[in-house]
């Protein structure tokens, strides 16, 4: 009786609630963004506003460029429930972060450097990442909420 396996959810969307994923996931980054410009020391109301929208519109931009076509594999693949959203985003913020911060992960031209100063760039780079991936995966999963329904509810 108790032994009954249990049928994975099965999640689905429709293009405005992906619209609206967006729009949520672009906000939530640029509030990051604000957050941002708070810690350095900006407490003019206009420019921490202008600090938003620009957030709001390059965040837009990337999380259509660079995770929605990951996440387009995904959905088709039919991985769709939330770990899979936080994962997405937590693995393409890190790899653009980490890639940017260590010279395309030392294929660009980079300044000459010792294997220890090396070393200590990637682990510099892999830590500060980190906290926005982990960030990333929760703007991932948000999306994912205003994004997906269960099949059969609506």
């Amino acid at each position: 009786m108790g032994d009954r396996a249990r049928a994975p959810q099965r999640y689905d969307t429709s293009i405005d609630r992906a619209g609206l994923a967006l729009g949520v996931g672009s906000m939530l980054a640029g509030g990051i963004i604000l957050g941002l410009l708070l810690l350095g020391g900006q407490r003019d109301p206009l420019a921490l506003a202008w600090g938003w929208v620009i957030g709001c519109v390059v965040s837009a931009c990337a999380i259509t460029a660079v995770a929605g076509p990951l996440w387009l594999v995904m959905h088709v693949a039919g991985l769709r429930s939330a770990r899979y959203a936080a994962l997405v985003g937590a693995v393409t913020v890190m790899a653009v972060f980490v890639g940017a911060q260590t010279y395309g992960f030392g294929l660009f031209a980079m300044p000459a450097m010792d294997n220890q100063t090396w070393l200590y760039r990637i682990a510099s780079a892999v830590g500060s990442s980190a906290l926005l991936a982990a960030l990333a995966a929760l703007i991932g999963v948000a999306m994912w909420r205003v994004a997906y329904r269960p099949v059969g509810e609506d």
